[in-house]
């Protein structure tokens, strides 16, 4: 008996922008007690990028989208859902989303944020998916964009080190399809119990805005970095197991592992636990630093345009973020 067709969620097309300021580990050398070595050592991190004053989230996230909809030959008014991830939004409220959909002319579309940190774009993925999916919306644009630099304390090495600023974006649609194809499934979880191992603690709704928490920095990064190193590789190991195993596959039959670029030796880790060959391993964190919910549709991007990720090629994507959040992503790209 053939089996009949389905609805898939394939990802059409991708785009991203960078800022043009790099900010390498020598310039941070004149700032801060640091070095490369030390920083490329701790990291793997070489450079990042930083926003220009007249440059901000949405508008990043804008560049990125309009790229992502000439790769998947997409009209913007043809959009019938913007998702932006970010920790890092223009403004408190209207949403990200809704300035980007005004940027691009995507007049009919809904728009909305969403807040998981360096998981975020995951989370978008995970709900286009469901929408895709129950044929409620065709056509999905989904994005990540960060101004980290923004909201770090330049004093503080253990965490300004790490950051960088940019967006990343993907068309997702709804085709038809016999075959196995588009976003097999999408995992994710939260933890709040570890809420206080990253934030940025300075409160709005709770405390509102205060002298006292800006002349403390509170609206900057805080994070523990032992403490998040090991939770991140566990998670993400856990995660994309579980991926794994619901889709009935082993690391041997993954084409690319595309992980959050949070640290180099965190990558390295979940490769290791995962057995899985650094080939293989989509690594771009050198050139960008941790671009939060920007960085896994950023390498997804370059690992899309460069060639190097083919029609057919079974992607695995996992990463961890504040909250805790954390998820995986298997598609059939």
């Amino acid at each position: 008996m053939n089996k009949l067709p389905s609805i898939k969620a394939v990802v059409a097309g991708t785009g991203a922008y960078l800022p043009e300021k790099v900010l390498s580990n020598f310039d941070l050398e004149k700032m801060l007690d640091t070095s490369d070595t030390w920083i490329r050592t701790r990291t793997g991190i070489q450079e990042r990028r930083i926003a220009a004053k007249d440059e901000c989230s949405s508008t990043m996230a804008a560049e990125a989208a309009k790229m992502a909809l000439e790769c998947a030959n997409t009209e913007a008014q043809d959009i019938d859902l913007i998702i932006v991830a970010t920790s890092t939004p223009d403004v408190i409220f209207p949403s990200t989303a809704c300035f980007v959909q005004k940027e691009i002319g995507a007049g009919k579309a809904a728009a909305y944020d969403v807040s998981a940190v360096c998981s975020g774009f995951i989370y978008a993925m995970s709900i286009a998916e469901q929408y895709i999916k129950s044929g409620r919306y065709k056509n999905i644009l989904i994005i990540g964009s960060e101004v980290n630099s923004r909201i770090l304390d330049w004093t503080d090495r253990t965490t300004c080190i790490l950051f960088g600023d940019g967006a990343g974006a993907a068309v997702l649609k709804g085709v038809e399809a016999e075959r196995e194809c588009g976003v097999l499934s999408s995992h994710i979880y939260s933890d709040g119990n570890q809420s206080h191992i990253i934030s940025v603690p300075g409160g709005i709704g709770k405390t509102s805005v205060t002298h006292e928490a800006i002349d403390e920095k509170q609206y900057c990064i805080k994070m523990v970095g032992n403490t998040t190193f090991k939770m991140a590789v566990k998670k993400m190991v856990e995660v994309a197991k579980e991926a794994l195993e619901f889709n009935g596959l082993s690391p041997e039959d993954i084409d690319w592992m595309v992980p959050h670029q949070a640290n180099k030796r965190i990558i390295d880790s979940v490769a290791e636990r995962l057995d899985f060959p650094e080939e293989k391993t989509f690594i771009n964190i050198h050139k960008y630093g941790n671009t939060s919910g920007a960085a896994i549709p950023i390498a997804l991007h370059e690992a899309n345009s460069s060639g190097k990720m083919k029609a057919g090629d079974l992607v695995l994507i996992t990463g961890l973020g504040a909250g805790l959040t954390w998820g995986a992503v298997v598609i059939r790209w």
